[in-house]
């Protein structure tokens, strides 16, 4: 999408109906400044906007997102690659799946963490009180680091492999997953 083409299309059908920026801003319900940024390529409309812009102007959504008008035999073309662009441009960026299938991880898989956490808490707690000599507690101590990171290492890793299973994932061979598994 060309936000400067788009905006150049939004800019010539408003002065074909013989509108101001601050008119068309009054029958949206934005601000002049705001329609002017439109036309200026600074900001793309939103989804509702572009569909009340497309009823203002009598043109088709797909046309405001080329920028130009369509005839009806380049119409499907248009529909297709318009589609295609706006698949490929996701709403969320890489590192905010990366950051979203993190958290969720970690949702799930509160209670065992927490469970192993309490149990290596426990055990040591246990060896500390059967252990009456004062020369354990730094042994104790350095198994317990050692527990501590083995622990980490081995959670860290199984969620990095499952948010790498899911946001790197190719959106072709997600529906090919489902489809797998529904078998």
């Amino acid at each position: 999408m060309d936000q400067i083409k788009i905006g150049k299309f939004i800019a010539t059908l408003r002065k074909e109906k013989g509108l101001t920026q601050e008119q068309l801003g009054e029958k949206l319900g934005v601000t002049n400044k705001t329609v002017s940024r439109w036309e200026n390529g600074n900001y793309m409309p939103d989804v509702e906007m572009l569909s009340l812009l497309s009823e203002e102007f009598g043109v088709t959504i797909n046309e405001l997102i080329i920028g130009e008008r369509v005839d009806s035999e380049d119409f499907k073309t248009a529909a297709d690659n318009n589609l295609v662009t706006a698949l490929n441009n996701s709403v969320f960026t890489l590192k905010e799946k990366v950051s979203y299938f993190k958290k969720k991880w970690l949702r799930e898989h509160i209670a065992t963490i927490v469970l192993c956490v309490a149990a290596w808490v426990g055990v040591i707690i246990l060896i500390a009180l059967k252990t009456y000599g004062d020369d354990i507690f730094p042994l104790l101590g350095g198994v317990g680091c050692l527990l501590a990171v083995l622990f980490y290492a081995i959670l860290y890793n199984r969620m990095m492999a499952y948010v790498e299973k899911r946001a790197y994932q190719d959106p072709e061979n997600e529906t090919e997953d489902k489809s797998k598994s529904r078998k």
